[in-house]
């Protein structure tokens, strides 16, 4: 009697937890059913997507420019850009002392070859992408007169250039060195217009900034300097292109990306896209409408 009253519990107890059991798949609503794990993607996917940031080592010269491809280029690959904005010459050191970077853009080719002498950046990658020249500015209210070139050689005048090893203050001797060698200017117009200079910038924006604040002058930059920001604040004086130098600008993927070599080359195709050049265009690049 006692085994029949076990064995009578016992089915009571499996019938219990059989209706206490998960309904069966068929009743389950199809909107409810989780999508398979191939529709989904991976938590590691996901984050890697997420997570992955583009750094740009650029010249000075293009930090209004490539801050706008920079934001497109966000919103179209759904990743984050990081700029490094410094002179050219800053950046190739930067990059040789071990600095991690996705893409280097130079104000010339001087240090472009530098970033490939020292294993930066590999030869052959690199491509003109942009060219910029020079222009003469000065503060809005022009204390200093200049009205012409001649006029930098004028004793007592406080000019603010970068220094000669910038690419713009490479650009500027090169400049002085044709006018010098002009009868219009006279032999000694470099010598006498450097004899003037107070101060030499490690990078373009620097000199901007002081001639806007009337700390100068005069001063050399490029023509994409004087954007609408400084517009209202500086002047400017036209170079002739007979002494002018026109800058070349060489973007590239650096050796080792951290980013990925295609996501590197990524960046260095929009700057030479079309979308990419017009952006350059709008401030003031001579632009490369193929590329090199």
């Amino acid at each position: 009697m006692r085994r029949i009253r076990s064995l009578l519990l016992g089915c009571a107890w499996l019938i219990l937890i059989a209706g206490c059991g998960t309904a069966p798949e068929a009743a389950v609503p199809s909107s409810s059913v989780a999508p398979s794990a191939s529709a989904v993607p991976s938590a590691s996917a996901s984050s890697t997507t997420q997570d992955t940031s583009l750094t740009v080592f650029a010249a000075a010269s293009l930090t209004e420019a490539f801050g706008e491809i920079g934001q497109q280029f966000e919103q179209q690959h759904g990743i984050k850009v990081t700029f490094n904005f410094a002179g050219s010459q800053q950046l190739s050191q930067q990059l040789a002392q071990g600095a991690e970077a996705d893409v280097f853009a130079s104000a010339n080719r001087q240090e472009m070859q530098n970033a490939i002498t020292s294993g930066s950046v590999i030869s052959g990658t690199e491509q003109i992408f942009v060219r910029n020249r020079l222009v003469v500015i000065v503060p809005k209210d022009n204390p200093g007169q200049i009205s012409q070139l001649q006029d930098l050689a004028r004793s007592g005048l406080k000019l603010v250039f970068a220094a000669e090893q910038v690419p713009v203050g490479g650009y500027t001797q090169q400049a002085l060195t044709k006018m010098s060698a002009d009868p219009a200017f006279g032999s000694d117009f470099g010598t006498k217009v450097i004899a003037n200079v107070v101060s030499q910038e490690q990078n373009v924006k620097s000199v901007v900034t002081k001639v806007s604040l009337g700390e100068a002058d005069a001063g050399v930059v490029y023509t994409s300097d004087v954007t609408p920001a400084v517009s209202d604040t500086i002047a400017t004086v036209a170079i002739p292109d007979t002494f002018n130098q026109i800058a070349a600008y060489p973007i590239a993927p650096t050796s080792d990306p951290p980013a990925g070599q295609e996501l590197a080359q990524q960046f260095v195709d929009f700057v030479l896209s079309a979308e990419g050049q017009s952006i350059l265009g709008r401030y003031n690049f001579i632009v490369e409408q193929t590329g090199n």
